[in-house]
């Protein structure tokens, strides 16, 4: 036997979930699976910005711009580039159809039990308006990430000098859109619904 007593009644508990606490905790994994891919994305990301730097800082030693085209290995940095930038197009999508989730989950409970939703937590505290609210703050920051990485894809290999790339660089590995308080409203998600032990 591998769990006592008390391993069988959460995971009863767990299962026995339904209806708008069974779609926030799946949402609430989602957030967290999604965060993590663009983790991923970000470090993939910053490696091949990286690339694209030095091939640029090597090449201009040895052309001017309006001399000789970008050479291959530039523009093959650069299509590697793009394609991260393509996933973490799709990474944003996904959470934008799961704030669409939220809201109509916020829907149905203003349906069901008037326009204050309601009032009884689904979980420990959360409302599902509060559910709503922090989903919301994820996605606008998550927004705002995409269109800088969108910024740097299309100046990174074109950046004047030197300095111009490490901010570029900077920027894409400290992802200043996306705050400490951003992961620690996931983190929060995450407690909220039981992914995490109180």
């Amino acid at each position: 036997m591998e769990g006592g007593p008390a391993d069988a009644a959460a995971n009863r508990k767990s299962s026995a979930l339904t209806g708008s606490a069974r779609k926030l905790k799946d949402n609430a994994a989602d957030w967290h699976n999604l965060m993590l891919r663009w983790d991923k994305l970000n470090e993939e990301g910053f490696n091949v910005a990286a690339n694209i730097v030095n091939t640029r800082r090597s090449q201009r030693d040895l052309w001017t711009p309006d001399e000789s085209p970008p050479s291959d290995e530039l523009q093959a940095e650069c299509s590697k580039l793009q394609d991260v930038v393509h996933k973490m197009v799709a990474v944003v999508t996904k959470m934008e159809h799961l704030m669409e989730l939220q809201r109509g989950v916020q829907e149905l409970e203003e349906f069901q039990f008037g326009p204050e939703g309601r009032t009884v937590p689904l979980f420990h505290s959360w409302t599902t308006k509060d559910f709503e609210e922090n989903c919301g703050v994820l996605m606008v920051d998550f927004r705002q990430e995409l269109r800088l990485k969108l910024v740097i894809l299309e100046e990174l290999a074109h950046a004047v000098n030197s300095d111009l790339s490490m901010v570029y660089l900077s920027c894409w590995l400290h992802q200043p859109f996306i705050r400490t308080q951003t992961r620690l409203r996931l983190e929060a998600l995450l407690l909220e619904t039981g992914h995490r032990p109180v």
